[in-house]
C-alpha cells in the first residue's frame, strides 16, 4: 500500500472514529437532559440525580390576587412538593383545552405530594377583573391555587412568551420539566409520576406503584385552519388580516363598509367601530363581521351585553356543526367577557361566517380555529 493512501485510510479512520465519539456523546447529553430515573430504575440505593444543569424555580412576583389559597399557605404548600406551574389565562382555548387533564392530574396526585399552581397571566384586559378569573376558576373546576399575575412579572421570571406553558419542578425547586402548548399529556404526568417517586424516596416515604395514566381524549386539531385573527390593533401589528381598505385606525372610532369580494383568512366590518389596543367595540347601533375561514372549530372572545345573530353560507348554522354556545335560533347571547364557541365540526371546512349585532357596546378581540 502507498504512504500517501496509508495515510488517507488512517485519516479518513480517525475521523471516523471522532464522529463516532462526538454522536454518542451527544445522544448522552440528549438523554441526560430529558431522563428522569425512576425508583425502579434506580434500585434499592438510588443514584443521585445531577442537577446542576437545572434552574431553580423563580418566585412568584407581583401577584395582584389569590384564589383557593392564601401567601403564607402557598408558601408553605411550596416547600417540599412537586410542583406544576400552569401559565395560563382563562379565555384562551388552548389553555382551557388543557384544564381537565390538570384537573385530574390534581385530583390524582395532590395527595402524593403534588402542588398545581395556575399563574394567571392575563392576554386582554378584562382578564385581570378578580371576579372574571374566580367565575372561570369555578367554571372550569378548578381547586388548585390560583394567583392573579396581572402585570405579568412571574410571567417575565419564567422568561415565558407562550399560552399555556407548563413548567414542573421537583422537591427541592429544581426546573425538571418544560412544556409549551396543549397536548403531551401522557408524557407529563409520567414526568410527575417519577418526581414523585424521587420526593418518597428522598422523605424515605413507601413509594406506591405508579398508577396508569389518566384517560381523556385530547382534542385533535385540523391540520389546515384559519390562523389566530386579532381585533386589537397593538395585537394585530405583524399579522394584521382586517380586509377592509380603512384598516386599524389606533384609539379611533372608524365607518367600516363590507367590500364586494372577500379574502379567506380575513375578517370584514360592517358599521362603527371602536379601535383599542387588544380589540373593538361597536358604537353604531348594529354592526357585521363577515370572515370566510377554513377550520372544523371556532370561537370568538368577546364581550358586552349583545344577541349576536349567526349564519354560515347565508343560512342558520346546521346543528351538526352548531358550537356549544350557539342556541337554536342560530344566535348567541354574550354577557360576560369570555370564550363563545361558535362552530363545532367533525373536520375542517371552509364556510362564510356572518356574524350580526343590533347591539352598541359589543365587544370582540379575538377569533381562534381549531
Amino acid at each position: 500500500m502507498q504512504s500517501g493512501t496509508k495515510t488517507a485510510v488512517y485519516f479518513g479512520g480517525g475521523l471516523l472514529a471522532v464522529i463516532v465519539a462526538i454522536y454518542v456523546g451527544l445522544s448522552t447529553l440528549d438523554e441526560a437532559a430529558t431522563a428522569i430515573p425512576t425508583v425502579a430504575e434506580q434500585g434499592a440505593t438510588p443514584v443521585a440525580v445531577d442537577k446542576s444543569r437545572f434552574d431553580q424555580a423563580p418566585q412568584l412576583v407581583g401577584i395582584a390576587d389569590y384564589i383557593n389559597t392564601s401567601p403564607e399557605e402557598l408558601d408553605a404548600e411550596i416547600e417540599g412538593s412537586v410542583v406544576l406551574y400552569d401559565i395560563w389565562t382563562y379565555s384562551c382555548i388552548n389553555c382551557i383545552r388543557t384544564l381537565p387533564h390538570i384537573t385530574a392530574w390534581d385530583e390524582r396526585y395532590a395527595d402524593d405530594g403534588l402542588l398545581i399552581i395556575g399563574i394567571h397571566s392575563p392576554e386582554f384586559e378584562f382578564e385581570k377583573d378578580l371576579n372574571n378569573v374566580i367565575m372561570a376558576v369555578e367554571n372550569n373546576g378548578i381547586e388548585y391555587p390560583v394567583v392573579l399575575d396581572n402585570d405579568k412579572e412571574t410571567w417575565k421570571a419564567f422568561e415565558n412568551r407562550y399560552w399555556p406553558r407548563k413548567f414542573i419542578a421537583d422537591h427541592e425547586g429544581f426546573i425538571r420539566y418544560d412544556h409549551i402548548g396543549e397536548g403531551a399529556y401522557d408524557e407529563t404526568e409520567r414526568v410527575i409520576q417519577r418526581l414523585l417517586e424521587e420526593r418518597a424516596e428522598a422523605f424515605g416515604m413507601q413509594v406506591a406503584a405508579a398508577e396508569g395514566l389518566v384517560d381523556i381524549d385530547a382534542f385533535e386539531h385540523s391540520s389546515f385552519r384559519t390562523p389566530e385573527l386579532y381585533f386589537g390593533y397593538l395585537f394585530a401589528q405583524g399579522r394584521n388580516q382586517l380586509g377592509n381598505p380603512e384598516g386599524f385606525e389606533p384609539g379611533s372610532v372608524v365607518d367600516y363598509s363590507l367590500p364586494q369580494d372577500f379574502r379567506k383568512h380575513y375578517f370584514y366590518l360592517d358599521g362603527t367601530w371602536g379601535n383599542h389596543q387588544d380589540g373593538m367595540s361597536l358604537v353604531s347601533d348594529s354592526g357585521v363581521i363577515v370572515l370566510e375561514y377554513a377550520a372544523k372549530e371556532v370561537n370568538i372572545v368577546a364581550g358586552g351585553d349583545a344577541d349576536l345573530r349567526i349564519t354560515l353560507d347565508g343560512m342558520p348554522v346546521p346543528d351538526r356543526v352548531a358550537g356549544a354556545d350557539i342556541t337554536e335560533d342560530s344566535t348567541i347571547q354574550v354577557r360576560e367577557h369570555d370564550l363563545y364557541n361558535v362552530i363545532s365540526g367533525d373536520a375542517s371546512e371552509t364556510h362564510l361566517l356572518r356574524i350580526e349585532s343590533d347591539q352598541p357596546g359589543f365587544e370582540i378581540f379575538t377569533f381562534t380555529f381549531g
